[in-house]
């Protein structure tokens, strides 16, 4: 009984979509935002380095 509980937790359209682990999109958050950070601040980072 348990078992078939746990199954039908997701809805019934959403049981065929494979989900990522968790961590690949803690990795992709941390990726975007230091590559958004990097593309903002360019110039005041390439400054620290003159």
């Amino acid at each position: 009984m348990t078992d078939k509980n746990n199954e039908e937790l997701r809805p019934t359209k959403m049981r065929g979509v494979a989900f990522p682990k968790a961590k690949y999109g803690v990795v992709l958050a941390i990726i975007i935002i230091i590559v958004v950070n990097l593309i903002y601040y360019k110039e005041t980072i390439f400054s620290f380095f003159r």
